[in-house]
């Protein structure tokens, strides 16, 4: 299993729940989280998806998001 973390622009409960479908059927439920208290609205997520799955399920619900390290 690995930890990816996200920059993007999920603000607020309404966001996280529009990325919800989509990021539990690709991560799994219960293995992300979106820090929407921090100024970067971190998306940190630790299961076996792919990078470009995580990044797909984000940008299907309409927000952006970029990989930090």
């Amino acid at each position: 299993m690995e930890t990816l973390k996200f920059k993007t622009n999920i603000k607020c409960g309404g966001c996280v729940a529009k990325v919800t479908p989509g990021l539990n059927e690709t991560a799994g439920i219960d293995q992300w989280e979106v820090d929407i208290n921090n100024p970067e609205k971190i998306l940190t997520v630790t299961s076996d998806s792919k990078e470009d799955q995580i990044v797909a399920a984000v940008k299907d619900a309409g927000f952006a998001i970029e990989k930090i390290d």
